[in-house]
């Protein structure tokens, strides 16, 4: 079940934006529509004048997530330590775009970069503050995983047989014995802890760097009540070393939390290497990083 089994593909340029938004949205007719880059896969997002941004998704599979966010999302923001998006606008869909999209308000920063970042211990902390403030929000009523949010916050059990599969197609580049002992725990580690809110996709592309600090966090169209495992991964893919270490001691997740967190960075990482391997080496490469980093690290 991959995740990002797609259809229906759209074309989303800055024309299309602008009658959207003078038919939907008059009182902004006259804004500047210019697109953000780098570009999103599951939204494409563009300027709208100089403090608002309009995000439309890019496919069908992720039309549901305007619908949460802009549910969700203004409850949210109160609580939380560091900006995200605040809808401010709920497109709805037309004879030119066949899916809800969204007026939101702009965040000022860059895509979090290793070369961006001044401190990433402290952006560990600051990473996992955030993240701690999230989970202890009041999650009652929240959206629970499923198909729509690619069962981030779920059970790590539905990707079982993609997982297996890619660990038996890797197996020149990497140990499939210690992939499936580290699968196996993770699927098999169970969870009591009553949910809470899960971001669903904490990756350096949804974080925001501003002056070398971690200054927003986007893309919530994966926001979930549920098990927080899938948000530790960064653990890998962007910390190492110490600064994984202080990820680990400043976040509020128990043993279990690390062991599951482990099994979802394992298979989103292998699904990469099987799609990369062939086609884009730099991207293969860093996946193969984080399998190994994975691999050869026991969890404490």
């Amino acid at each position: 079940m991959v995740e990002e089994r797609l259809v229906d593909p759209v074309r989303i340029d800055a024309s299309l934006v602008k009658r959207l938004v003078t038919r939907q949205f008059p009182m902004w007719a006259d804004l500047p529509i210019e697109p953000v880059l780098p570009g999103g896969h599951d939204n494409k997002t563009f300027h709208l004048g100089g403090e608002m941004s309009a995000r439309l998704p890019s496919r069908k599979a992720y039309a549901a997530h305007v619908v949460i966010e802009h549910e969700w999302l203004p409850k949210l923001e109160p609580h939380l330590p560091l900006p995200i998006p605040v809808p401010l606008g709920k497109g709805a869909p037309s004879l030119d775009y066949p899916w809800p999209w969204s007026a939101n308000r702009w965040i000022e920063g860059e895509t979090a970069s290793m070369d961006r970042i001044a401190d990433i211990v402290e952006f560990a902390k600051d990473l996992a503050s955030f993240l701690n403030a999230l989970q202890s929000i009041d999650a009652t009523g929240g959206p629970r995983p499923g198909r729509h949010n690619f069962f981030r916050g779920g059970k790590l059990a539905v990707y079982d047989s993609e997982t297996r599969e890619c660990i038996e197609l890797l197996q020149d580049a990497i140990n499939p014995d210690a992939a499936t002992s580290i699968w196996e725990a993770a699927v098999e580690e169970r969870s009591d802890r009553e949910p809470v809110w899960v971001h669903g996709d904490v990756a350096a592309g949804n974080l925001l760097v501003k002056d070398g600090r971690l200054c927003g966090v986007i893309d919530f169209g994966q926001l979930a009540a549920g098990d927080p495992s899938c948000d530790v991964t960064i653990a890998w893919t962007l910390f190492s070393g110490h600064s994984r270490e202080v990820f680990r001691s400043e976040l509020a997740a128990d043993e279990g939390t690390w062991v599951r967190g482990r099994g979802w960075g394992l298979w989103k990482a292998l699904l990469h290497l099987r799609e990369h391997r062939s086609n884009d080496p730099k991207k293969a490469a860093k996946a193969e990083r984080v399998v190994r980093d994975i691999l050869i690290e026991t969890p404490t």
